[in-house]
């Protein structure tokens, strides 16, 4: 089990050495999903950018009109973990799509070992070509694919999620839709406060959206002051937004297959996640 800091703006903070849901967060675990596993639908789908075709998968739920939502992935693009990921948020009410984000170099796949030196030499340096003006182009193209589907319901506000590199991804999205989405998260999301003038907490104040971070212990350990930049970021806009360490889950913890994935804290991050949602896509 995790310990847990929360901080929880325009309400007084808490801290607590015990692994802790919010209220929100409890009552959403709670919830049963809104639909079953096999009434969603999943479609190996091809979106149109501004710099050539994105290969990515589309979930949805067989009936209704429901809230549009946007995952990107860590460095190791869309593979199983992340469909599963996909699938489940479908299953609880929402048309998701998760692209994959290194379409300008290479078609997505699922690599034998995600922890080999030659793996991780292949897709690190890709990281480079996600840049903030690519992201800037991807990001409103892949909402643009969700809202033209049948099954998205465009009058409620969309959703975007990132992990590890894509915790930077979420931010440029929310600033370059601002008007469309209303809840983002990320999680052991990577330089999310740097000294760059694109720096993901720089751009707050452009967008919207309510926002939860979570922070895993061993990058907070790395750079101590960048949840508290992240809170005084939003804190300047009279933003509500979460920023919560989870101690005692390192890098990577909410993705099923890698060596630190940690199931209690990542089923936290996924109840946090369900409560963010149900109350700001709406």
């Amino acid at each position: 089990m995790c310990d847990d800091e929360i901080h929880q703006f325009n309400a007084p903070a808490v801290s607590r050495r015990a692994f802790t849901l919010s209220a929100a967060a409890i009552a959403a675990m709670s919830a049963a999903p809104a639909f079953a596993a096999e009434d969603v639908i999943s479609k190996d789908v091809t979106v149109k950018t501004p710099d050539g075709e994105a290969d990515a998968v589309l979930f949805y739920p067989a009936k209704g009109k429901h809230p549009a939502v946007l995952i990107w992935t860590d460095v190791f693009g869309l593979r199983p973990a992340f469909r599963d990921m996909g699938r489940r948020l479908a299953a609880q009410g929402y048309v998701v799509l998760v692209p994959n984000p290194f379409y300008r170099s290479m078609k997505a796949v699922t690599e034998p070992d995600y922890s080999a030196p030659e793996v991780r030499q292949k897709y690190f340096p890709m990281m480079a070509t996600l840049t903030y003006e690519t992201t800037m182009k991807d990001g409103p193209a892949f909402i643009a694919f969700l809202d033209a589907q049948p099954q998205t319901d465009t009058r409620k506000k969309a959703g975007v999620q990132g992990y590890c590199m894509g915790g930077p991804l979420t931010f440029r999205t929310a600033e370059a839709v601002p008007g469309r989405i209303g809840g983002a998260a990320t999680f052991h999301g990577a330089a999310l406060v740097t000294d760059k003038p694109e720096s993901p907490h720089l751009l707050i104040p452009k967008t919207t959206a309510q926002f939860y971070c979570g922070v895993a212990a061993n990058d907070d350990k790395n750079q101590p002051d960048a949840k508290d930049k992240l809170k005084a970021a939003f804190a300047a806009v009279n933003r509500p937004a979460t920023v919560e360490v989870y101690d005692g889950c390192n890098h990577g913890w909410c993705v099923k297959g890698s060596a630190v994935y940690n199931e209690a804290g990542a089923e936290k991050a996924w109840a946090e996640l369900s409560a963010l949602y149900q109350r700001t896509l709406v």
